[in-house]
Order: structure tokens, then C-alpha cells, then sequence
């Protein structure tokens, strides 16, 4: 289970820094589902809630707007694997009782593999689209966050579930940029 919380939490900051960090904190605050140890338990102090609260809406906001989502990419290249280290450390402290230096690695290597995919994805998108489906593209990013940090935290089994969901729901992307570009499987350009 503690690899399946990690999977989940790494993959789910990749996409969205903040958004795991504020639900491990909120539900560590707020209920008893997800026990943090004292080294992570300045993730529920409520000014930590607050900032990243403002964080994630920023985040939410600026990454919606062509151009902008750019440069949020950009620093989210440098957030977004520190992030998923931050909640792969707290999140699998939680369910297995220490948070090795490793899994704290781990989960900013997973994380910065998501994010050099997520970036890599949008450029298509903005460039496909002239930036129309950013905010579509981002809205979906947001979503597969949310799901699979819940899924982490709650229901560790449903990682795999939705991150087969968010592969499925890539591939077809992918398939249909490459058809509305004239691109072959080959990488050519028909």
C-alpha cells in the first residue's frame, strides 16, 4: 500500500504542486484518516493550509491561461518534484510510520517524470489548438490530481485504476494531435 499512496501522491504533484500537499494536510488536520508524523506535521498547521490554499489557486488560475501556463510550467519544473517528494515523504510517513530520505527521492523523480510529460503534452495541446485547449487541458490535469490524490490517501488500490484512466485519456490526446497535424506513427509528417 505505501508504494501505491507514493505512486499516487508523486504522479498527482507532477500535475499539480499543491493540490496533494493541501489535502494531506486538510484531512491530517481535520480527521484521523491520514495520521502525520511530528517531521511532517507542520503540513496541517493552518498557516501552512492557508499559503498553500493561495498557492494552489494561483496555480489553478495561471495555469488555464495560454502563455501563462508556460510559465508555470517552467517553475513547475523546480516546484512540482519538490512537491511530490513533500508528499511522498508525509504521505507514505503516514501509512508506514517513517519517511526515508529515499522515498522522499523517489517521489521528486516520479513527480519530475510527470511534469516533463504534462509540459511536453501542453505544447502540443497550445500548439494544436493556438492555446484554446489550455484550459481544457488544465482542467483535466486538475481533475486527474484531485483523483489521484484522493485515491492515494483513501484508497490506495484506485491509484492504478486512475492512473490507467490518465494514461487512456493521454494516449487518445496524443492520437488525435498527431492525426489533426498529418503526423504518422513514424514521427513523419504526412
Amino acid at each position: 500500500m505505501e508504494v501505491l499512496v507514493g505512486l499516487g501522491l508523486a504522479s498527482a504533484a507532477g500535475l499539480n504542486a499543491y493540490l496533494p500537499l493541501l489535502l494531506l494536510g486538510a484531512l491530517a488536520r481535520s480527521t484521523d484518516l491520514v495520521p502525520l508524523p511530528a517531521a511532517w506535521a507542520w503540513l496541517s498547521d493552518p498557516v501552512a493550509l492557508a499559503v498553500l490554499a493561495v498557492l494552489l489557486l494561483v496555480e489553478v488560475v495561471a495555469d488555464k491561461v495560454p502563455g501563462v501556463d508556460h510559465l508555470n510550467d517552467v517553475l513547475g519544473a523546480v516546484v512540482r518534484p519538490a512537491a511530490g517528494g513533500i508528499a511522498v515523504g508525509a504521505g507514505t510517513a503516514s501509512t508506514a510510520g517513517d519517511g526515508h530520505w529515499w522515498t522522499v527521492a523517489l517521489g521528486a523523480v516520479l513527480a519530475l517524470v510527470v511534469t516533463v510529460a504534462k509540459s511536453a503534452g501542453r505544447a502540443a495541446v497550445n500548439a494544436t489548438t493556438v492555446g484554446t485547449g489550455a484550459p481544457v487541458a488544465s482542467t483535466l490535469e486538475d481533475g486527474a490530481s484531485l483523483a489521484l490524490s484522493l485515491a492515494a490517501l483513501l484508497a490506495p488500490v484506485l491509484v492504478l485504476v486512475v492512473l490507467a484512466l490518465v494514461a487512456a485519456v493521454a494516449l487518445v490526446a496524443v492520437l488525435r494531435v498527431r492525426r489533426g497535424r498529418g503526423i504518422s506513427a513514424g514521427g513523419e509528417i504526412v
